[in-house]
């Protein structure tokens, strides 16, 4: 049997950054990735979604120098964001995080950032087995941990620790981590697809000239049902622009009043498909115009201009480090259902996990990971609780109350006081889930829970 010191199951942001970090040590390392094909890609590669933009402080928690970030992964640099609402909006021109990245962020080419970072580790030296699907994984814990990885092509490799970075359907996570589960529980419990992730459908469209704005990301909240559930645009290049929607999955119309959601229509029977969602808010944006001015650019994305994708949930889990393994990425639930950014946090836990691996530390992940981005996960997942039975009116007063807390698109705490009571208590309120959040509070599976 062919034996590695890392073996890494998933090839995409935290896989791959697990990989160059694993083997710039040393470490004798492998990454399985089972292949999907994409149109604006030659070849098979990791499952790359274009999903978020990336936000300036977001780079140095990827703990990259922006100098490092290639110019033909980048589609078109951020001045700002917009979020709106039913009847309000606002736009910020700063995170309010310092940060050394120049611009507000940037929106990028996901499939060839991901390459990067494969080209990356493969310069470190690590193997990559592109359409190797591994079906099933044992460990072994007799005096010490091992891990025998089965393939589909009928061979078995070992290793003595295991990376999961299998993205948010967690396709070989959850059996692994079930070794370790109560007889009575699973991971699926916590992080079960139908219940904890969210689903997410964009286009790729050209739009109008006049109406393509390269520098605002835009988002609209409280226009559609759902937990977190928002239409959004992100410009990329060349007048196209990603034209998508996020929501939880396994929504029942039913529990919804239809007339208090633009999104929504009377004679709507089950909640509506992405491609609906997305020509409505058009038709809405913007009534002047046709759909047909916006064509979709079938030579992108993942298949003829369009992809469908899982975001895990917001709430992380902990790994059995005891064991000698950690879940990275999408697959431990550490992307923001709340805003739809994942690749930072995938990147850096990968790293973390990569460089604990290939130290033979890999019992300090968790205190690392949570050290490295644990602010940034306690601030989502307290937005995400906060906004969770919020409808448009609530959107619309705090978005009023947002604005007036800002100053030229620029958060100002000092003028909290002028937006009134409700900007006072949506601070409170803030303040008060992160401070219950603290200690890795946000994690909703702790490593002690496991059997190990």
């Amino acid at each position: 049997m062919e034996q590695v010191d890392v073996a890494i199951v998933g090839g995409g942001p935290a896989g791959s950054s697990a990989a160059r970090e694993a083997a710039a040590l040393g470490a004798d390392t492998v990454v399985f990735e089972k292949g999907v094909p994409r149109a604006d890609r030659d070849g098979l590669g990791p499952d790359s979604t274009d999903a978020a933009g990336m936000l300036d402080y977001w780079v140095d928690i990827m703990d990259f120098r922006p100098e490092e970030i290639p110019d033909e992964v980048i589609l078109s640099k951020l001045d700002g964001a917009q979020f709106l609402g039913p009847n309000e909006d606002i736009t910020i021109r700063s995170t309010g995080v310092s940060a050394r990245y120049p611009d507000f962020g940037f929106a990028f080419h996901r499939a060839k950032f991901d390459d990067w970072l494969r080209e990356r580790a493969e310069a470190a030296g690590a193997q990559f087995r592109v359409g190797v699907s591994v079906t099933d994984v044992e460990t072994d814990m007799t005096g010490g941990h091992s891990h025998r990885l089965e393939l589909a092509d009928g061979e078995d490799v070992e290793a003595t620790y295991l990376v999961l970075a299998d993205g948010p359907q967690r396709t070989i996570t959850t059996g692994v981590l079930d070794q370790f589960m109560p007889h009575d529980h699973s991971v699926s419990d916590h992080l079960g697809s139908n219940r904890a992730n969210h689903i997410a459908y964009q286009e790729h469209r050209r739009v109008p000239e006049e109406l393509f704005d390269p520098e605002l990301i835009k988002f609209w909240w409280g226009i559609m049902p759902g937990h977190t559930a928002y239409p959004w645009i992100f410009p990329n290049d060349d007048n196209v622009a990603r034209i998508g929607l996020t929501m939880p999955i396994g929504m029942d119309i039913d529990d919804y009043d239809k007339s208090e959601w633009a999104l929504l229509q009377e004679d709507d029977t089950d909640i509506p498909r992405g491609q609906v969602y997305i020509e409505r808010l058009l038709e809405r944006e913007f009534p002047e115009y046709d759909i047909s001015d916006f064509p979709i650019v079938e030579d992108r994305g993942k298949a003829k201009g369009t992809e469908t994708y899982p975001i895990s949930s917001t709430r992380p889990i902990e790994s059995p480090t005891k064991a000698g393994i950690a879940v990275v990425g999408g697959a431990m639930g550490a992307t923001s259902a709340f805003h739809e950014g994942g690749d930072h946090v995938a990147v850096r836990t990968g790293k973390i996990a990569g460089q604990l691996a290939g130290q033979g530390r890999l019992d300090r992940y968790n205190d690392e990971w949570k050290a490295a981005i644990g602010e940034e996960v306690r601030r989502n997942v307290s937005l995400a609780d906060m906004v969770r039975d919020w409808g448009p009116t609530q959107w619309d007063r705090t978005f009023g109350a947002v604005s007036d807390m800002l100053d030229g698109g620029h958060y100002r705490p000092t003028k909290a006081i002028t937006a009134g009571a409700t900007g006072l208590k949506l601070l409170a309120e803030y303040k008060g889930r992160k401070f219950f959040l603290r200690s890795g509070r946000f994690c909703q599976l702790r490593e002690d829970d496991f059997l190990v």
